[in-house]
């Protein structure tokens, strides 16, 4: 005869104990149980979910000696539900008490500086370090999260007045790589047009010299081709007196008729070319 039946939800376990003793573990979904002669039966439910809890107000000392409040959210999971309850009277109270001893250790090596600059180094540090010991009651803590800081009074204006003079050191930091990177800018600008207007003096002193050979060039052709033309027409009078003496004998009485229109004296039949007398 059936008469107790018992339902387990999913994402828990339930660790069944027949006259004090564990004898089974439930795992999800319904389990019933025989009440004829039944020994005397208690059901303890663990929730295998993660699960997070808060190690509040830590009063620690730092390696610089300042003495800071701290808050810690822990976030851990149940895995193995038989160590989580056989084996510690409250897992939960132990895992606060190893999670809040693990973290004073852990910081009281570092200065107050260095907890500032990486805190996701205190969770890793506090997980390694609590790996093996969390094992043995069956929890895996997987982060722990530093929550809040709290300074003293006096601290904490230090540390606003630090981080505001951070602050503008950053900007002034800043403002310094901003113009030196725009006296970079402009000076690479400078070059640039030098270099752009040495080119063009260069190109119009190449143009200009390029003209000017051309230019003598044509001359020296012109020239030469006056000569040539000339040459060429005396050959061709040449020719033409020693075909034609009588063409030579009129040439030369123009000759005389000019020198005797200006008024100069000559003499004819000379073996010598004529002198004139002015």
């Amino acid at each position: 005869m059936f008469k107790d039946v018992t339902i387990i939800k999913d994402g828990r376990v339930g660790l069944l104990y027949e006259n004090g003793v564990l004898t089974r573990v439930l795992m999800p979904g319904r389990h019933a149980f025989r009440t004829l002669v039944a020994p005397k039966r208690e059901i303890t439910l663990v929730d295998l979910r993660e699960r997070s809890t808060t190690i509040k107000n830590q009063e620690i000392l730092t390696a610089d000696k300042v003495a800071v409040r701290l808050s810690l959210l822990v976030y851990f999971k149940v895995l193995d539900p038989k160590a989580a309850i056989q084996n510690v009277e409250s897992f939960e109270d132990r895992m606060y008490e190893d999670v809040q001893l693990s973290a004073r250790r852990f910081l009281a090596t570092r200065s107050l500086d260095e907890i500032f600059k990486d805190r996701n180094e205190i969770s890793n540090a506090i997980r390694e370090d609590l790996k093996p010991t969390a094992h043995t009651y069956g929890v895996e803590i997987r982060r722990a999260d530093v929550k809040d800081i709290v300074f003293p009074g006096n601290l904490r204006e230090i540390m606003n007045r630090v981080i505001e003079t951070e602050r503008q050191t950053e900007a002034q930091l800043v403002q310094t790589k901003r113009n030196a990177e725009m006296a970079r800018l402009q000076a690479e600008n400078a070059a640039e047009i030098a270099r752009i207007q040495a080119d063009k003096n260069a190109e119009i002193a190449r143009i200009a010299a390029s003209n000017a050979a051309e230019l003598a060039r044509i001359d020296a052709t012109a020239k030469a081709e006056t000569a040539a033309l000339a040459l060429e027409t005396d050959e061709k009078a040449a020719k033409l007196a020693a075909a034609n003496p009588q063409v030579l004998k009129l040439k030369e009485l123009e000759v005389l008729r000019e020198i005797g229109a200006k008024g100069g004296h000559f003499y004819v039949g000379l073996d010598k070319l004529p002198r004139v007398e002015k």
